[in-house]
């Protein structure tokens, strides 16, 4: 399934469900940070740890959307 099929799902909850991973996301990158903690995610079916210090340091060089 990709973003394509949940934008035209008739399920109106399967269609909110990538705004919601989205949301889950970004608080649980903040959390880490917050925490000072890794970030454990699954990229190409590898297992990554991303240091506190990096996901910091990606969000203070994106240009601030509000």
């Amino acid at each position: 399934m990709n973003t394509n099929d949940l934008a035209n799902a008739k399920d109106p909850d399967l269609r909110a469900a990538l705004v919601a991973l989205r949301r889950a996301a970004l608080a649980a990158r903040r959390t880490a940070i917050q925490t000072g903690t890794h970030l454990v995610i699954v990229e190409q079916g590898r297992l990554q740890r991303i240091p506190a210090a990096d996901l910091a340091r990606q969000d203070a060089d994106k240009p601030q959307t509000r």
